[in-house]
């Protein structure tokens, strides 16, 4: 049988365990009919490029199968009535890779890039790079010096 991996988006308001459930009911039609789940991975709640059904989130999910070219039609079919699918693409390929997809491998560098030190911080736009206290800026070192001027002995 043909090897496809499925993409499917769901919307941000309902559950991991919701994606999961709509997952599991893609596996038993699957099983019911002679294919298998290869492949399932679930990238998480990520943000859209653009706004779907007034969605700006959503929750990612990843199956590779093997299944027979007459049940991926139907479960497209049956992914466009979901009101919880926002949007899925399956594509065919000829392997379905055992490691863990890209998306997976990079959120997993991004955390461990995380937790190591990140050195200085830059300066910002309107940084001239010298860190200066209160006091130490020029108007109030100017208004400081003025004071000491009329500070003399108070002649009547």
């Amino acid at each position: 049988m043909p090897l496809y991996e499925c993409v499917l988006i769901a919307r941000n308001d309902v559950t991991q365990q919701q994606v999961e459930a709509v997952a599991d009911d893609v596996g038993t039609q699957l099983e019911a009919d002679g294919g298998a789940v290869k492949k399932r991975e679930y990238w998480g709640l990520r943000t859209l490029a653009y706004r779907i059904k007034k969605n700006r989130k959503g929750h990612y999910m990843l199956l590779g199968i093997d299944a027979k070219p007459a049940f991926v039609t139907e479960m497209e079919r049956q992914l466009r009535l979901n009101e919880d699918v926002l949007r899925f693409m399956t594509i065919r390929v000829e392997e379905i890779e055992e490691a863990q997809s890209a998306i997976l491998s990079r959120k997993a560098d991004e955390r461990e890039r995380d937790r190591g030190f990140r050195g200085p911080r830059p300066p910002s736009r309107f940084d001239s790079g010298r860190r200066r206290g209160g006091e130490d800026r020029e108007e109030f070192r100017a208004r400081d010096d003025s004071r000491d001027d009329h500070r003399g002995p108070i002649e009547d």
